[in-house]
């Protein structure tokens, strides 16, 4: 992975988190009446400035799936085997799923929000996973349910931290999970070319 591979994942993430951030803030605008703060009639203002919130939200994305990276070489390097590494993300994440629902039901959002919305981000996490083995191998698995559902939810807390307004949690959420999602999906077929680049110069003849 070079520099430019790395610049392309950087800005076309940011760029992901503000179409999400738009399209989603903006469904939740005509759905929900107390979404937003300048109501349907200043629409473009406010399109505008969810943009520039998607943005942020697509940079803080990157940082958390950099940390995540980050944590994943030390793991690794620590446990020595990856499978206890992989049982301990597995762990983790079954965890955070009766934390989610915990923290929100805590927060007495509604009957129905505080157990939805973990089985649903658990649901689409495995979705996620799923697409991800077939890109790469079955070991693939359990890391990417963790980044998908535990990094998620680390990096939603500002959100879920004392907020009962469904609205504004979904406004954070889905980007997020989307953005990592990206990211996970995406990082394989930059390697590749990578991998694929290196091969083809080595190959040609030497003048």
């Amino acid at each position: 992975m070079n520099l430019k591979r790395w610049f392309f994942l950087f800005w076309s993430c940011m760029a992901v988190g503000a179409a999400v951030t738009v399209i989603s803030g903006s469904i939740m605008q005509w759905t929900d009446q107390s979404f937003g703060f300048m109501g349907l009639e200043a629409a473009g203002f406010n399109a505008f400035m969810m943009a520039m919130v998607g943005l942020l939200i697509g940079a803080f994305s990157q940082m958390g799936f950099f940390a995540y990276l980050t944590l994943n070489y030390i793991a690794l390097s620590i446990f020595r085997k990856s499978y206890l590494w992989n049982a301990l993300q597995g762990y983790t994440t079954v965890f955070a799923v009766f934390g989610l629902g915990y923290l929100l039901y805590e927060q007495r959002t509604n009957n129905w929000f505080f157990w939805v919305l973990p089985l649903g981000l658990l649901l689409f996490s495995l979705g996620a996973a799923y697409i991800k083995i077939k890109q790469t191998n079955a070991s693939a698995f359990v890391p990417t349910t963790f980044l998908m559902f535990f990094v998620t939810f680390i990096e939603a807390w500002p959100a879920l931290q004392g907020e009962t307004n469904i609205s504004a949690i979904i406004f954070m959420i889905i980007p997020l999970f989307i953005c990592n999602g990206y990211q996970i999906l995406m990082l394989p077929r930059l390697l590749q070319k990578k991998t694929t680049t290196g091969s083809a110069t080595s190959a040609k003849p030497v003048a």
